[in-house]
C-alpha cells in the first residue's frame, strides 16, 4: 500500500463528512487534503484510544519529532509520507502541525473547560488550524479567506461538541463550559444520562447559537473571487450547518441519540452546494 493509499483508506475508513467534500477536488489537491486529514485522524485518534496518558504523551512527543522529521525532508510514517510533498507547493507551515498536536494534549490536560475563553484555544488549536492548512491547499488569493478559514473551523468544532456532548461525557470530557452549564443549572454528570431537561434544552440552544454566529462570520468573510477555490470547505459548512439544524428540529435530545445525516443525503447537500459555486 503506498503513502496516498494509506490515508485514502484512513479518510474512507472514518465515515466523515470531510470525505464528501475532497471528491470535489483534483488529484493533486485532494491527495494533499486526504493526506492532511489522515493526520488529524491519527493524532486524535492517540488521544481517544490511550487509556494510559503518559503513553498517549509519549505517542504524541514522537509526531512532534515526526513533523520536524517531515519538514526537514525525511518523513518515516506513511501519512506524513504522503503530506511531505505537498509541504512546499501549498506553503503549509510547520507551526500549524505543532498546534494541532497542542490541541490534542489538551484532552490529555483538561477533562473540562472552565470557560469559552479555553475552550476557543483548543477549539483553534483542533479545527480552526486545520481549516487555515485547507484554505491554503484549496487555493485562494484574497487573504480574508484566511480569517473565514479560522471560524468556519470554529463552528465546525463547535457543531462536532454539541452533537457528541453524550458520548464525550461516557469517556470523561465536558467541552462546554463550566461556567455555562452553571449559568443554566446543568451539572457535567447529567450528560451521561439520556434524560433532556429543559435547562439543557436552553443549554443546547445557547451552543448551537454561538456555533451559528461562527458560520454566519465565516461566510460574510469570505471574497467572492475565492468561493469556487473554497468549495470543499462550503461544502462541509453547509453539511454541519444541516446537521445543526437537524439537532434543533429535534429538540435538542442529542444525550438520548445522536443526530446523523446518512450518505445520500450528505452528497446531496455536496452536490448541491458545488453547483451553488460554479
Amino acid at each position: 500500500m503506498s503513502p496516498d493509499e494509506y490515508c485514502e483508506e484512513k479518510a474512507a475508513r472514518s465515515g466523515s463528512s470531510f470525505y464528501y467534500a475532497f471528491r470535489f477536488l483534483d488529484p493533486e489537491r485532494r491527495r494533499a487534503i486526504t493526506a492532511l486529514y489522515a493526520f488529524c485522524r491519527e493524532v486524535d485518534d492517540i488521544v481517544d484510544d490511550c487509556r494510559e496518558p503518559s503513553v498517549a504523551l509519549a505517542k504524541l512527543e514522537w509526531w512532534r519529532e515526526e513533523v520536524g522529521r517531515t519538514f526537514q525532508g525525511e518523513p518515516r510514517h506513511p501519512i506524513t509520507r504522503a503530506l511531505e510533498p505537498h509541504i512546499a507547493p501549498f506553503d503549509l507551515s510547520r507551526e500549524y502541525f505543532e498546534e494541532i498536536i497542542d490541541g490534542m494534549q489538551m484532552d490529555l490536560e483538561y477533562d473540562a473547560y472552565p470557560d469559552f475563553a479555553t475552550l476557543s484555544l483548543y477549539c483553534y488549536r483542533a479545527a480552526s488550524v486545520v481549516g487555515l492548512l485547507s484554505a491554503r491547499i484549496f487555493g485562494f488569493s484574497d487573504r480574508r479567506t484566511l480569517k473565514y478559514a479560522h471560524d468556519l473551523g470554529m463552528a465546525m468544532q463547535l457543531t462536532n461538541i454539541l452533537r457528541d456532548v453524550h458520548e464525550d461525557a461516557l469517556r470523561g470530557r465536558v467541552y462546554i463550559p463550566l461556567d455555562e452549564l452553571q449559568r443554566f443549572g446543568v451539572k457535567p454528570e447529567e450528560f451521561q444520562t439520556n434524560i433532556t431537561r429543559d435547562a439543557h434544552r436552553a443549554l443546547f440552544a445557547f451552543q448551537a447559537a454561538r456555533a451559528r454566529e461562527h458560520y454566519d462570520r465565516a461566510l460574510a468573510q469570505l471574497p467572492d473571487t475565492d468561493r469556487h477555490a473554497q468549495r470543499p470547505g462550503l461544502i462541509m459548512a453547509a453539511i454541519y450547518r444541516t446537521l445543526l439544524d437537524e439537532i434543533e428540529h429535534d429538540g435538542y435530545r442529542v444525550l438520548e441519540h445522536r443526530i446523523r445525516l446518512t450518505p445520500l443525503r450528505k452528497l446531496w447537500i455536496a452536490w448541491r452546494t458545488a453547483r451553488r459555486t460554479k
